[in-house]
């Protein structure tokens, strides 16, 4: 009885907290038309994003629950990463290619080395393991690999096609890009109608199922809601990054990979670490390899498909080889932690210091 009723006290302060923190919008959008100085826009920006990305995965869920296993199932998966696809896209459409690169990479390895690791410290804190469904860790983990070595070979084919490996090329890497978004498009659709038709018995969890709290109506507007303010938080954030980034003396890259990625993630991140928590385990590792893989067969692919239609379009190779090693070492340490059905403390710790390990590598990057 103790157990329910601090569920209920920590669920009662949660909104009021996250009530609280949307005073970040309005200060945001003072800030901007105040001429305030960049790094303060930016951080209030940043901040309103990171809050409404967790009224965003609120809302969709209270929609699961309206719509069933199957359908919720499927409003969960889509609006998983609304808060990266609009941030990144407003900063595409700014012309900072680099950084959407940067971020998208942060974001793999942020859900799935940061993420993952302390969801599983919390978790360990006070168990000696946990355990989880080998299973739907095996296909997550597996299609992780097989998405990033899509990912990964529009760059391989740029490197051997400029030294000369390739003789007589047809393609371009925008052109290989595009080829290459549409199967990773088709994939995430397999993937849907794999865990969530074909096979949802053995995938389902009950995390879509019970009573709503809140009204279809209040739930569908909060999701377009945040959505569209989000939008606008996310142009503010692209017109001060360059600037914010020559303020704090460090590169574009390392706000892209570390803090704009982190901002569009954090959403994630409390939720697996408060499954993780519960004892859930399987929960908070699908959030977390889930995400990334969402981030891997649609942000991506959509980024470069809209991207077409813009003066710079965006293709899949990134010029950076460090954010090619992160991507491909993530993918694979994910596939060795998930591969027992099992995790401790330590292994949690272990994804914390490769993160950490990345982290200074982009930080090292010069500033520009």
């Amino acid at each position: 009885m103790s157990q329910i009723s601090s569920d209920m006290t920590e669920s009662d302060r949660q909104p009021t907290i996250l009530f609280g923190l949307l005073a970040l919008v309005p200060i945001s959008l003072g800030l901007k038309y105040a001429d305030a100085p960049e790094l303060a826009t930016f951080v209030a920006s940043a901040g309103a994003i990171a809050v409404l990305a967790e009224w965003i995965r609120r809302g969709t869920e209270q929609l699961a629950r309206h719509a069933g296993p199957t359908i919720g199932g499927l409003v969960m998966v889509s609006f998983g990463s609304v808060a990266e696809l609009v941030l990144a896209l407003f900063i595409l459409v700014s012309g900072e290619t680099s950084v959407v690169q940067a971020q998208i990479t942060g974001s793999i390895i942020g859900t799935s080395l940061f993420g993952l690791g302390i969801a599983i410290l919390v978790g360990g804190a006070s168990r000696r393991r946990q355990k989880f469904s080998s299973s739907k860790a095996s296909l997550l983990s597996t299609l992780l690999i097989l998405a990033v070595i899509a990912l990964l070979l529009p760059a391989i084919f740029d490197y051997t096609a400029r030294q000369d490996h390739l003789h007589d090329v047809r393609l371009t890497d925008e052109e290989l890009s595009l080829g290459a978004s549409v199967v990773l498009l088709v994939l995430y659709g397999g993937n849907l109608a794999y865990t969530l038709i074909t096979h949802r018995d053995a995938f389902a969890d009950d995390e879509a199922h019970g009573e709503p709290a809140w009204g279809l109506g209040m739930s569908i507007g909060v999701v377009v809601g945040c959505t569209a303010i989000i939008a606008v938080e996310a142009e503010i954030v692209s017109r001060v990054l360059t600037q914010t980034a020559a303020a704090l003396r460090i590169s574009t890259a390392f706000l892209g990979a570390i803090v704009l990625a982190l901002v569009g993630t954090c959403a994630d991140l409390f939720a697996a670490s408060w499954f993780a928590h519960r004892d859930r385990m399987t929960i908070a590792l699908s959030i977390c390899i889930g995400s990334a893989i969402q981030l891997v067969l649609v942000v991506a692919p959509v980024l470069v498909l809209i991207s077409t239609f813009m003066d710079e379009p965006m293709s899949l190779v990134f010029d950076n080889p460090l954010y090619l090693f992160a991507i491909a070492s993530t993918a694979f340490i994910v596939n060795a932690v998930a591969r027992d059905g099992e995790t401790t403390w330590f292994e949690g710790l272990l994804l914390l210091g490769v993160y950490v390990l990345f982290a200074l590598g982009f930080f090292f990057i010069g500033p520009g």
